[in-house]
């Protein structure tokens, strides 16, 4: 295990360096100058704008810049914002509102979906596996921005159950509603993959001998058919990490959530690379490592996975 959790780090640094060159190459070579456009559309003084593109490195070659923003993030420095702040400070701000974002559509994504799914997947063929195949599937049909608009209109709106936007973003019942917004789409397919790996393994024959020998329904569900069935929904949560924070953009954005998706979007419109590269950068490191925690739990669920 040792060894194979050592080799899965190596395989990183080349992923990691790889990942943060395309970011910083697509951000870097974008038309126009994100300097002169911090001007509008008012002239800007030829002294001002050269002192900036000094200051902020604009001015180098483009490969002496990646080279020197490596070797700052190597030392835990993001660099700054247009604006004189450092990004580092803009995304400890950002990131945890994210996170806790985060948690709670993960939150509802397993309790309701693998819940659906499994209870889809007992009934195999009857009118509530129908349903919930059929409700899954609109759910999957709409746009997450048309569902979180919906919901906002209906629920804030319309019946006031909840505030329109979030004031205050350590509060997780604020976050409920956008946590929601944020898990549909993800819930949906996890639903529609326990069903189909219950229904699946209902026909196995491990499953038939367990009920030959005689072992409580419970049992039989809870252990065998539950772990085996819950191996690809366990890849797919991994991997819906990284789909999460992306569709954060979108839901903190109707719903006022100053995250880390606002704090990207904002910094797209002015053009920041360094706020750009430093968040995408975290982001990278992130999904490396959930994609390797994914992969230790394997072992946990099936006994017969070892890594050498």
């Amino acid at each position: 295990m040792g060894r194979y959790v050592a080799r899965r780090l190596l395989q990183m640094i080349p992923v990691f360096i790889g990942t943060t060159l395309i970011i910083f190459l697509m951000v870097h070579i974008l038309p126009g100058d994100p300097i002169r456009a911090m001007w509008g559309d008012k002239a800007a003084d030829p002294a001002q704008v050269a002192s900036l593109r000094h200051e902020f490195g604009l001015d180098q070659p483009l490969w002496k810049q990646y080279i020197d923003y490596m070797g700052n993030l190597f030392q835990g420095d993001f660099g700054k914002t247009f604006g004189g702040r450092e990004v580092i400070d803009e995304m400890s701000e950002s990131f945890p509102v994210t996170l806790r974002l985060t948690a709670v559509a993960m939150i509802i994504e397993i309790i309701v979906g693998i819940g659906l799914g499994a209870w889809a997947g007992l009934r195999a063929g009857k009118a509530a596996d129908t349903g919930v195949l059929i409700f899954t599937l609109i759910v999957i049909s709409i746009p997450v921005f048309v569902l979180g608009f919906l919901a906002r209109f209906v629920l804030a709106d319309q019946l006031g159950w909840v505030a329109p936007n979030v004031q205050d973003s350590t509060d997780y019942a604020q976050l409920f509603l956008p946590g929601f917004v944020l898990a549909m789409l993800s819930m949906a397919y996890v639903a529609r993959l326990t069903r189909t790996t219950f229904a699946e393994n209902l026909r196995a024959d491990y499953m038939r001998t367990a009920m030959a020998k005689g072992l409580p329904r419970r049992r039989i569900i809870g252990v065998h058919l539950l772990r085996n069935s819950l191996i690809p929904v366990v890849t797919f949560l991994g991997t819906d990490v990284g789909g999460f924070i992306g569709g954060a953009v979108v839901t903190e954005g109707i719903f006022n959530v100053q995250g880390v998706g606002n704090l990207l979007f904002k910094a797209l419109q002015q053009r920041e690379g360094s706020t750009i590269v430093g968040v995408v950068t975290v982001f990278v490191l992130v999904i490396l490592v959930i994609n390797l925690l994914v992969d230790l739990l394997y072992a946990v669920l099936d006994p017969r996975i070892r890594y050498a």
